[in-house]
């Protein structure tokens, strides 16, 4: 029997539908959905397995223009791992064609993919008619010589399976980078932060978009089978404590909770979750802030 097993990068602009379809290939909640841009940060594998192949996915931070040290640090991890991948897919949003955000990744995609497949997935199809769909293919194909094209719905699961097929045949012969029961090389302690932390983007995205951070202090496993979980969520300022915590402390409950019930369902069995909120002003230029992310904090220079 031949294996084959690759890494793949997803990249494009913030809200492209990257952490969607790659928790829809994986078939597991992995990286973390929301409507505010930039929720992803860490460089998140997941593992997918179609027939003999498996397909290791890296989700990389959504491209954008960098103006902070965070911003700088996301978008080299980006870059970094579309130049680690054996096939890079870019994804693009349907309706929103070709901004300025997809013309700039367009230009740095031809310094990466010196050696590497490009394929291109347009998302969102169930958006637009197809004229427009068919002109925007060709625009992009005449831009960039991309190998297959793949028309998309993460949302609704629209031409997913002939991706993942795709992406399956192409990668090299290889063993398998994995044990088969492994979906994502992140350890546990960060999916469950980043568990928390999408609760707390969904609740508070108009007050405290990205001045926020959550780390698992600590994990303790239980004599009868659940998890006792500690998380500090780190604000910049005092006022911001208040926020998170909300009137009599309703708002860290409604998040304790939902966190709480989604780390349930994950690791399928019960989690006693705490949570603590502590005011660390400097946290975006602290060094193993970044290491807890994945990211780099040299990158964040320039």
């Amino acid at each position: 029997m031949t294996t084959r097993a690759g890494f793949v990068a997803l990249i494009g602009e913030p809200n492209a539908g990257k952490s969607t379809l790659l928790n829809l290939m994986v078939g597991a909640k992995v990286s973390i959905v929301t409507h505010k841009v930039q929720t992803t940060r860490a460089r998140i594998r997941g593992v997918a397995i179609e027939g003999d192949s498996q397909i290791v996915f890296v989700d990389t931070p959504g491209l954008f223009q960098p103006r902070r040290r965070l911003d700088r640090a996301m978008v080299a991890a980006a870059w970094g791992g579309a130049a680690d991948a054996d096939i890079i897919v870019l994804l693009v949003e349907a309706h929103r064609g070709v901004t300025e955000g997809v013309e700039r990744i367009l230009e740095g995609l031809g310094d990466v993919a010196q050696g590497r497949r490009v394929a291109l997935a347009i998302n969102k199809i169930d958006k637009v008619e197809a004229p427009a769909l068919l002109a925007l293919t060709k625009d992009l194909n005449d831009r960039f010589p991309f190998e297959e094209t793949f028309m998309i719905s993460a949302e609704r699961g629209h031409g997913v399976d002939a991706l993942r097929k795709w992406l399956a045949a192409e990668l090299p012969e290889s063993p398998w980078l994995y044990p088969e029961d492994q979906i994502a090389d992140l350890p546990m302690r960060m999916i469950a932060a980043e568990m928390t932390r999408e609760k707390l983007t969904l609740r508070l995205h108009k007050e405290l978009p990205y001045q926020l951070t959550v780390e698992t202090e600590n994990w303790e496993e239980r004599k009868d089978g659940s998890a006792r979980i500690d998380q500090v969520i780190y604000v910049v300022r005092d006022g911001h404590k208040g926020i998170v915590l909300g009137k009599g402390g309703e708002t860290i409950k409604a998040i304790s909770k939902a966190s709480r019930e989604e780390l349930e369902e994950f690791l399928g069995r019960r989690v006693h979750l705490f949570l603590q909120v502590k005011v660390r002003p400097n946290w975006l230029d602290e060094a193993e802030r970044y290491a807890e992310m994945g990211l780099d904090f040299r990158d964040g220079n320039g």
